[in-house]
This record gives structure tokens, sequence and C-alpha cells, in this order.
């Protein structure tokens, strides 16, 4: 029987320091792990686990985000039932729910089935809440869509349940790729093709929309890309940044010939759209 070691780490501000802490514990080899309301259980069998593996753990040092953490063994883990305890079903204005196959079925207009397995979670963070309700609020029949930052592809798929025909998902992260190749798959979608990589993946001149769900410096840094690869009149929903934030990426924007046409705020985090 193997014996696991888990870390329970309490993140502040919890994004995107959680994305960042599970990606460099993916690579120091922890296999599996579970977002929760206060950061991540992270979990590595004890014998792949020496003493010293957080200390190339950056983020933890980082004057950016305060992390703390606690350790204990388990002696045999229950994936499913540690899932269950840690990831509740989401409802979007009565609208879209989101939830795992082990879930009831939601009786909504639109229903999404994430897997919550491996690193980078279910989508229910206030930003990826507030993208869905833009997706929800806006017209998507027929249009081309790009994901950027994808995740879990949960924005993605739901923009094709809207009507999207050609969706590009990106991610950086080669889990994040795979983890969305499954869950395209388990919601029956036909239009969402998913690629590894970064900005310069991008193509020009080819989406009516842009959806980024990333953090404020990438945003920033990839705005002018958005720009080049939406055609004219296209719409671009960013999330991933604090209120405080928003008076810095509108002028971004701006500079770049972005209307501002409105944002929604959750708990401090933003969710806005422009138009060109």
């Amino acid at each position: 029987m193997s014996i696991y070691i888990e870390y329970h780490f309490k993140v502040s501000p919890l994004q995107p320091g959680t994305e960042i802490l599970i990606a460099q514990l993916g690579y120091a080899g922890f296999e599996s792990f579970v977002e929760d309301q206060s950061g991540v259980l992270a979990y590595i069998q004890k014998q792949e686990c020496p003493a010293a593996i957080l200390e190339d753990i950056q983020v933890l040092n980082s004057p950016e985000f305060e992390i703390t953490f606690q350790r204990k063994e388990i002696a045999q883990i229950n994936w499913n039932a540690v899932w269950e305890e840690n990831f509740d079903p989401i409802v979007v204005d009565e609208t879209c729910a989101v939830r795992a196959p082990f879930h009831a079925p939601y009786n909504c207009a639109y229903e999404i089935i994430i897997e919550p397995k491996m690193s980078f979670g279910t989508g229910h963070h206030e930003t990826t809440f507030m993208m869905m309700q833009h997706i929800l609020e806006n017209d998507f029949q027929g249009k081309t869509v790009l994901d950027m930052g994808c995740g879990t592809a949960v924005l993605a798929i739901l923009a094709e349940k809207r009507g999207a025909t050609q969706l590009d998902a990106i991610d950086i992260d080669p889990w994040c790729v795979e983890n969305s190749q499954e869950n395209i798959s388990r919601n029956k979608c036909s239009f969402i093709t998913v690629s590894l990589g970064d900005a310069t993946k991008i193509p020009k001149d080819k989406y009516h929309t842009v959806i980024a769900n990333i953090n404020r410096n990438i945003l920033l840094n990839d705005m002018a890309v958005y720009k080049e690869s939406l055609i004219p009149g296209g719409t671009l929903f960013l999330s991933g940044f604090y209120t405080q934030d928003l008076p810095i990426i509108k002028q971004a924007c701006s500079k770049l010939g972005f209307t501002f046409v409105g944002n929604k705020e959750r708990n401090n985090w933003v969710g806005a759209k422009f138009t060109l």
C-alpha cells in the first residue's frame, strides 16, 4: 500500500498564486492536486518526496504571495472522496451548471462536466465565473473564438455550447492541454482545437472573440497580440486581475484602439469586456 504525503497550502492572494504554485509543484514531482477555497492540497508518494523537495519552489519565497502549509502522511487515498469533499457544483445565473461526473445532473440550459483531477482544478474561480457570465450574455452563434490560457477549457466548452463553430484553446502547460482535451471529449464538443504554447501560437485576423483569463502582467504583455488576432469589430474579454488593476488594463486597451464596454466584479476580481 502506497503512503502519500499531503501538503495543504494556504495561498494569498489565491490567484495567480495557486496556479503558479501548482505548476512548480508539478515539476518537482507532485502527482495530484485538489484546489479548495484557501489554496491547494498537493499529493506525492512518500518514497518520491525528499526532505528538501520544497527548496526549489520559488513562489514560496515570493514577496507577492503569502503561502503557508501543513504536511501529513496519508496511508491510503480515495481520490474520488478527496475530490468530492473539495469540489462542489457551481451554477451561473441559473443558466449554466459546472459539475463533476460524480455529481447529479442539473436541469438548466447548459451543463458542463469537468473532471476535477490533476493540477488545474475545476474552473471555479471568481474570474471564471464572471467570464462564464459574459459568455452567457453575449452572442457566440457562428463565431470564431480563442480561449487563451484555457486551463480546463471550461470557457471554450461553454462558448461552443452557445453556438461558436470554430474555437482554439491554448495553454502553456502540457497538463492543461491534456485535461482540456479530456473535458472537450467528455462534453461531446466538436469544434475546439487545443494547442500547447503561449501568445506566439495565436494567428492573426482570425477571431470574432478572444477570451483571456490569465493574470495582469501576461494580459498587458500579450494584449497587442490579442488585437492582431481579432477581426475588425471583434470582442475581447479579459479577467485574472483585481479591481485596482482595472485602470491600467483600460488604459492599455485604449492605446491599442479598444473601447471599454463594461466590467463585472466578484470578490475584488474583475471580468471586463472591450470591443475593437
